[in-house]
């Protein structure tokens, strides 16, 4: 069967109303690219970058409100130091393999100073000031990737960067997902969004993932054990000595005007969506959050007292169930996009075999 995302195989997560794409760039201004590496010459690539950019790019120069939350430790986000302290970010989010977190930021750090001719910017306010503290986060690729031989380089995160557009998201074995797997199937980028109602206004929340962790027999879709029911009888095993631990990364972005705090409470809310399709957070996982809100303009250099806005916090629960469902679609929609993928040591691991999904999730919801 020709992949697909998971509600074009009839399957529907949540209560919430999704936006148009049903991904993170229903948010307005959020943009999305990919540099994909996929070579077998010379040292085996299968890995890449991801790039998450708000304000059509203008993050550079008017910062918005973020907060983290670290489920399991096991892994790197950078900036979170800043991020604590300031309750800000102030550049694009990155995501890539565990090896080349370090290329990465420090690309995002050189992107806007050698943009700022093309920019017509002083590089200083291009750049936020001379030294970014950029978020770059990472899972492991190393079962198909040849993690050592540092692919990923300074071009390759300009060229996503380049490529960062809104409307659909290319999901499963591209940037930053390209190697990644998850629940013992295919997994790497997926993306869903969710629309909330509060005071009147529509507001969006949207989630992209790098799924990277589970074992198979946790993997739940929409409560059913489709883990438990495609035994290795059906989907051979990936392992042949299983590697320890996993991670996953989930990015979330809303257009609404909350404060640090409330992004961070946000943040958190992403494990309600792990947890349910089957993620517990295991010793060997980096479980790594971040949420951000473009409802305040935060302009760099300001020379007075900003105007914020914050929706008060009992008005909050419809935006952890967006997060709840969203991040519960996104990991799946990684997995049903997701294709089979040899690589290095010609290490085969297999997609999650959508007309046997259907046919379980019939099984127990006939109706």
């Amino acid at each position: 069967m020709q992949r697909a995302r998971l509600r074009d195989l009839g399957i529907s997560i949540g209560n919430l109303p999704t936006g148009q794409y049903n991904a993170i760039t229903d948010v307005p201004g959020v943009l999305v690219g990919h540099e994909t590496l996929i070579s077998d010459e010379g040292h085996v690539a299968r890995t890449g970058v991801t790039v998450v950019v708000p304000r059509h790019g203008d993050i550079w120069g008017n910062h918005a409100f973020a907060g983290t939350f670290n489920f399991n430790g096991c892994g790197e986000m950078t900036g979170q130091a800043w991020i604590a302290e300031s309750g800000i970010i102030h550049t694009p989010i990155a995501i890539t393999n565990t090896n080349s977190v370090g290329v990465v930021r420090d690309a995002l750090c050189a992107y806007p100073l050698e943009m700022a001719e093309k920019w017509q910017t002083p590089p200083s306010i291009a750049a936020s000031w001379l030294g970014s503290l950029p978020v770059v986060a990472e899972t492991w690729d190393g079962w198909l990737n040849d993690i050592g031989a540092f692919h990923v380089t300074k071009e390759h995160t300009f060229q996503a960067l380049e490529k960062a557009s809104g409307g659909t998201v290319a999901e499963g074995n591209v940037g930053g997902g390209t190697g990644m797997i998850c629940h013992e199937f295919k997994g790497g980028i997926g993306t869903s969004s969710r629309l909330v109602t509060c005071f009147g206004e529509q507001y969006t929340v949207g989630v992209l993932v790098q799924s990277n962790y589970g074992s198979r027999n946790l993997l739940r879709v929409d409560g059913v054990p489709v883990g438990r029911e495609l035994d290795y009888s059906k989907v051979p095993d990936p392992w042949t000595v299983p590697p320890k631990g996993g991670s996953i990364i989930v990015v979330v972005a809303t257009d609404a005007p909350l404060l640090p705090v409330q992004c961070a409470r946000l943040a958190r809310r992403a494990t309600v969506g792990l947890s349910r399709v089957g993620g517990v957070g295991h010793n060997g996982s980096g479980d790594l959050f971040l949420a951000f809100a473009t409802g305040n303009d935060v302009p760099i250099g300001a020379q007075a007292p900003l105007n914020v806005k914050m929706l008060p916090h009992d008005q909050l629960d419809p935006f952890f169930e967006a997060v709840a469902e969203a991040t519960e679609e996104a990991i799946l929609n990684a997995l049903t996009a997701a294709d089979t993928m040899t690589g290095w040591q010609d290490r085969t691991v297999y997609a999650l075999p959508l007309d046997e999904l259907q046919r379980i999730m019939a099984a127990y919801r006939p109706r």
